[in-house]
This record gives C-alpha cells, structure tokens and sequence, in this order.
C-alpha cells in the first residue's frame, strides 16, 4: 500500500509535535548564543522536523520525494552525532536517543502505531481491513517483516547496554558471520520464510535466531549435540516432529527446520505472554528452567537481576545478540552495513554427467561474482546429499536459478568437469607404520576407580579401543561408575 493511500486513510498527527519532548532539551529557547554546541543542537532540530516535512510531502502524494527526505534527515542527524563526539560540551546522548526514536518511527511506516496516536478516520473504535489500525496500516509484506503479535518488532527490542554491545559485535568481529548468514539466508529463503509467515512471525527474528545459532550453516553441530541451521536439541526436535526420514536427520532440512522453530517459539511466546526476551532465553537455556525462574510473572525483565543473574552466560549473551542481528536486518543503512544483493530464485539442474556437490563446486567457479564459491550454497539447498558422492546422471540438484546457465556452459562439457573429476579422485598415498613386535598378555579383569573414563582405561592398558571395550560389557554412552567390574579382552603389549 503506498504512503500516499495510507496518508488518505488515516488522519495523521504531525511528528513534530511527537518529536519536541525529545528536543526541547536541546534548543534551550530561541535566544542562544551561536557556539559550536548550539549549532549542532540547531541541526538536530532541523533534523527532526524534516519528519514532518516527509509527512507533508506524503499527503501530497509524492511518495518518492517522502521517502528521501526521511533518509537525508537521518543522515544528518548521524553526521551531527558523530560531530558532537569531538565538540567540548556536546552531549550525544541527546542525539542517540532521538536517532532511536526516529528509527522506531520509521519502522514499518510512520503512519502507524502506538507513536503517534493514529486512529481511523470511523473513529478510535473502528478498524481497517478487519485489524486496529496500527496494524492494518501496514502493508503485508511490511507487517510479516517488522511484526510480532501486532506490535512493532523493535518496540520490543530494548536498546540498552546488552543490545548495544552485542550491536557492535555483530558490527565488528562478527561482521563476517552476519554477513555470511544473510547470503545463505538470501538462498535458503524461499523454504525458510513462508514457515515464519504462515505463523505470523517476523522475518527479522527468524534472521536473528539463525545469525546467532549457526550463521546459515545447515549441517551446523553443537559441541552439545544440537544440529541444524537452527540448533535443535534431539530431544526437542523430536516434540516438533523433527525426526529421521530414510536415514536422514531433519533437524538439517531448512524449511521443516524452520517449521519447528516457529512452532516452538508461537508455543513460548504464549506461555511467556509475549515476553520476546524471556522466549529467546527458554530457546537457549530450556523453557522449564525459564518458567521456573519467572515463576508465573510473565511481565518481568529479562534484565531483571532475579532472573538475569541466574542464568548461564550463555543465555545472557544469547538473547540481546540475538536482538541486535535482528535490528541490523532491519536497520542495515543505519549503521553503515551494507547486505550484499543476492538472487535468491530458486533453481534447479539435472546432472547430464556424473558428479558430486564437491566437483559441482570447482567447475562453477567464483560464477555470478560468488568469490567464496558454491559449495556451502549447494550444500544448504542439497541437505540429504553427502557432497563427495557422485550423483548418477539424471539426478535433480536444487541451486539458485541463475545457476542453471552457468553449469550448462562450464559443468557439462569442457575442461573444467574434468578437471574436478581428477581432482576429487586424486588418492592420498598413506604411510603404513610397522607393527612393534608385542607379547600377549591376557588380561581378564578391571575395576573402575573414582576419576576413570572409559577412554582413560583404554589408554592405561594399551590393549583395545573404546568400541572393543564397550561392546564386550554392553556399555552404551561410555558410561561407567566407580567399583564396576570390566572384562577385558586379551591385550598386547
């Protein structure tokens, strides 16, 4: 719906009116002296009403000209801002704070919300397409992007101190995995999204949960076993119908992936009230330690230190990083972050020789300005495929459409197919180490002592492997316990 249509719709309240609270602090009165400190305070009013100039140009008509003058009045409140940090006197708190309100404003159109106070022109009482008019003022593609239960999305991302570090990770040593995630994401897209959009989630937190949890990688694993591109837990796949097919772990599958994280965060979101802080954490730390530490109190912080403070590290850093990758994809050009431009269309080829994802890679090259190759994106889009078998001719590849040319004029026939054949099955010589000459020794007995590992005890003795050991006590799990009996299978030494 354009801005103008919107503009017709609703009877709008200037922002300026919005806007002063947070910068009358900053004019102290029209009779001030014309320092340095008060000409950028000048320039952040200026700044500000160029809001109400993109409203009038809106109810104009003129859409393009409205959208302009919000960039460049952002824009130069970034320039004063950075301005103020080297000028004595200057308080940039002044201008942050207003750069924040201005983006919240922004957010998915400012003629909508809470802010501004807007109602219909029936009256407070009336709706629009059937949904109070913040939210039914929204177009669709906007609402399934910025949305979460009628509220905008960043209304409920805090810009507090964990946010804004977490902001400046992601700006800085996570810059690349950011980056990475939203180029896999781009690819991934078409099976990932309509999951989060059929269950009126916004896009950006399906962003931020996957940018923290495995940078788009499919075939990601945790240390603590959760797989996936979103990090599933055997145990709680398995409740969302996460299982194996043919052999296959789904948990690597993006969409049915996708499917189950917006299951599961619908189904925390209800028990946490919409509490978005306190669902994150119960996806990273448990919801049943979650609900025991809120207790039945769904309005408190996560912030709050009876809840904060008991939680793992791991939580307390997950939940705002979360958050900022979330902004960032919403606010890109806000903070100089410029998300590379991708075609994700989907694709696909069938294989008119031999070949594996592998050898795939090495014959389309760095096609289509990809300089990191396409490997991880043919993994992603071929999750069921081990990427070092070769495919019989006749077997359906997915890839991103602009693709299909691409390996129809360098994968099919000359030097480059033949090359990744060579390649891939070039044979790594292997250097036999001749076997010392040992003695049998039978050992029959073992007792496990407090401290000893399955492992350990293999080592101790120098006289069998892990598997030989287990398999001979019906050991599952390398799990033992002190004063336990092991036979043990003659041993050399």
């Amino acid at each position: 719906m354009p801005l103008s249509t919107l503009a017709h719709r609703f009877r709008l309240v200037p922002l300026a009116a919005g806007l002063v609270l947070l910068t009358a602090c900053a004019t102290g009165g029209a009779n001030r002296t014309n320092t340095p400190v008060n000409t950028l305070y000048d320039q952040l009013d200026q700044a500000s009403k160029g809001y109400e100039t993109a409203l009038q140009q809106a109810r104009e008509g003129d859409d393009q000209a409205s959208e302009q003058t919000l960039k460049d009045a952002l824009d130069s409140l970034k320039q004063s801002a950075a301005r103020c940090g080297q000028t004595p006197g200057c308080d940039p708190q002044r201008f942050f704070s207003v750069f924040d309100r201005l983006l919240r404003l922004k957010d998915g159109s400012f003629f909508a919300g809470d802010d501004l106070d807007t109602v219909g022109e029936e009256g407070p009482d009336q709706t629009v397409d059937g949904a109070p008019g913040g939210a039914a003022a929204l177009p669709q593609a906007q609402r399934s992007v910025t949305l979460l239960r009628g509220h905008k999305l960043s209304e409920l991302i805090a810009m507090n101190g964990a946010v804004k570090a977490a902001l400046e990770m992601w700006l800085t040593q996570w810059r690349s995995y950011l980056v990475n995630t939203w180029v896999n994401y781009q690819y991934m897209r078409y099976e990932m999204y309509p999951q989060y959009e059929k269950a009126d989630l916004p896009e950006a937190l399906l962003f931020g949960i996957m940018a923290k949890e495995s940078h788009g990688k499919v075939h990601a694993v945790s240390r603590s076993g959760a797989a996936g591109p979103l990090q599933f837990m055997y145990a709680t796949g398995l409740r969302f119908g996460l299982n194996s097919d043919h052999g296959f772990d789904t948990r690597f599958d993006p969409a049915e992936a996708t499917r189950a994280n917006a299951e599961y965060m619908d189904e925390q979101l209800k028990v946490f009230n919409d509490n978005l802080e306190l669902s994150l954490a119960a996806y990273n730390g448990g919801e049943g330690r979650m609900r025991r530490l809120v207790d039945g109190d769904t309005g408190v912080s996560f912030y709050d230190p009876k809840i904060y403070n008991r939680l793992s590290r791991e939580t307390r850093e997950y939940v705002p990083a979360v958050l900022a990758a979330a902004w960032l994809f919403l606010h890109p050009d806000s903070y100089n972050l410029n998300f590379p431009k991708i075609d994700g269309a989907p694709g696909h080829i069938t294989l008119k020789r031999p070949a594996s994802l592998s050898e795939l890679t090495i014959c389309l090259g760095s096609a289509q300005g990809m300089d990191d190759g396409w490997f991880r994106t043919l993994r992603n889009l071929n999750p069921r495929l081990n990427p070092q078998d070769a495919q019989p001719v006749g077997t359906e590849l997915q890839v991103p459409k602009p693709l299909e040319a691409t390996y129809a004029s360098r994968c099919v026939d000359g030097p480059w197919p033949i090359l990744a054949s060579d390649l891939h099955s070039a044979v790594v010589p292997e250097i036999v180490k001749p076997k010392p000459s040992r003695t049998v020794r039978p050992h029959s007995r073992y007792t496990v002592r407090r401290g000893d590992t399955l492992l350990g005890i293999v080592h101790k003795l120098g006289c069998s492997d892990v598997r030989e050991l287990s398999d001979i006590n019906n050991i599952k799990h390398h799990r033992i316990r002190a004063g336990q009996v092991l036979r043990l299978p003659a041993c050399q030494r």
